[in-house]
This record gives C-alpha cells, structure tokens and sequence, in this order.
C-alpha cells in the first residue's frame, strides 16, 4: 500500500521524462485522472489514456518533448501538499508559480484545477503540486 499516491504519480513521471521515456503507466485513481485532465488541458502532456481493464485501471501518459531540441515540456514536478502536512489556500492567496509561468494545482470544493481557474471561480483549496 502506497502512502502517498499523488507523490507516487508525480515521482513516476519525474522518473519517466528524467529516462527519455515517450510513455509512462500510472495506477488510476480519481484524483489522478483528474491531474492528467489538468495537465494535458495546460499542455505539459502529449496524451494521455484510461485503461479500466483491470480492478483499479492505468493511466498511459505520453509525455511531451521538444521536437527540435528534445528537452521535456515539464521541467519540474514539485509536491506541496503531503498527507504529514496539508497545505491551504484562501481565494485571496493562491500561489504564483514562476510569476505566472507555471501552474499550481489546487482540489477544491469544484474538482481539481489550477490557481488561475480557482481564482476565476472564486475558490480556495487544498494546493496539491507544483507544475513548471
């Protein structure tokens, strides 16, 4: 039993992109479908797939790459939230990533998505990762 499935899903992709590796094969979850949702609608992935063949199901993620200089889309994965120390955000102070640059993924009470989405929407939540 994993402890801490979003770190888990994070440190597979870390170690996929860090490897060169097109594809990476995640074990699903509802949260994870939902990150995969965010990251792909933001562009830091090519694709992605849900195989609910099996109990719990996969996610296939084809990671994005540079075509001219093979550098990844995701420069960095970083976990702010961990179940030892949950980290909140009020409306008024969601977290910049980069100066705007990046994206922060935040669940609130409306499904996961990033802190420019949660502002638009008037919510604050829990701050998941870090995306740039």
């Amino acid at each position: 039993m994993n402890t801490d499935p979003i770190a888990d899903y994070l440190t597979r992709v870390r170690n996929a992109i860090k490897a060169n590796h097109r594809v990476v094969e995640i074990p699903a979850s509802n949260i994870k479908k939902e990150i995969t949702k965010v990251l792909y609608k933001k562009g830091y992935i090519q694709s992605y797939r849900f195989d609910d063949a099996a109990v719990q199901g996969t996610i296939k993620i084809a990671l994005k790459y540079n075509p001219a200089t093979k550098k990844p889309a995701i420069t960095k994965l970083e976990r702010i939230s961990t179940p030892g120390l949950r980290q909140y955000a009020h409306v008024e102070n969601l977290p910049r990533v980069l100066s705007g640059l990046g994206i922060a993924i935040l669940s609130t009470s409306k499904g996961v998505m990033t802190e420019k989405e949660a502002k638009a929407e008037n919510v604050g939540g829990e701050v998941l990762c870090y995306v740039y």
